[in-house]
């Protein structure tokens, strides 16, 4: 599995925890965590809404597989990804949320609280909230007594996600242009995609804003 870590600027000065978190949680030799920032040393400001956008689009080309991200309370997040095509985001500011959105609803995305709550020893629970997160395979559902059931909703789950939202190239053609600009200026999040997108649609609509 590939996953990306990305925040907003509000909390640019968390990345490198989050990155280094995310990297401890990940055990699978096969997989591999990539950092997109936003960086401490960056001028930009790069807001929830528009980082979401990258999230969307590093997803839905099939660049990562999973995301982590996360702004000052993480519910901004978390509401923005779920706007958007091919995100299906959770908020967990505790190891038991990251717990249970792996094993039951396994979703392609997680929302931290990255300034809520986040005093001392607050890098404790991240890292045991993303250590929960990764322990075990997603979507095998939670209790073992309930797993058939809660696999066949999160399966439902999913095909309505699906269903009801745009798909990204409908999506795109309706974004604000300023939104798009600003999306498409992170060249950390445009290279991968186009260096490593299986989606040539989404690939495509990328290399053509750039």
């Amino acid at each position: 599995m590939r996953i990306g870590v990305i925040q907003a600027t509000s909390q640019k000065d968390k990345n490198a925890l989050l990155y280094q978190c995310t990297k401890n949680a990940v055990h699978a030799e096969a997989d591999e965590v990539v950092n997109f920032g936003v960086f401490p040393d960056e001028d930009a400001a790069v807001s929830y809404v528009e980082t979401a956008v990258c999230v969307s689009l590093l997803l839905t080309s099939g660049a990562v597989d999973f995301v982590v991200t996360g702004c000052s309370s993480g519910q901004g997040m978390m509401l923005a990804c779920n706007s958007l095509p091919g995100v299906l985001c959770g908020y967990t500011p505790t190891p038991q949320d990251a717990f249970l959105f792996g094993r039951i609803n396994g979703g392609n995305a997680v929302s931290l609280p990255l300034g809520l709550n986040f005093g001392w020893s607050g890098e404790i629970n991240l890292q045991c909230t993303l250590d929960k997160l990764f322990d075990g395979p997603f979507g095998t559902g939670y209790p073992p007594g309930d797993a058939a059931r809660k696999a066949r909703d999160t399966l439902l789950l999913k095909q309505i996600n699906a269903i009801t939202k745009r798909t990204m190239a409908e999506a795109f053609a309706s974004y604000d242009e300023s939104l798009i600009k600003k999306a498409l200026s992170r060249k950390t999040v445009v290279e991968y995609i186009m260096a490593n997108g299986t989606n040539e649609t989404v690939r495509a609509l990328v290399g053509r804003e750039i």
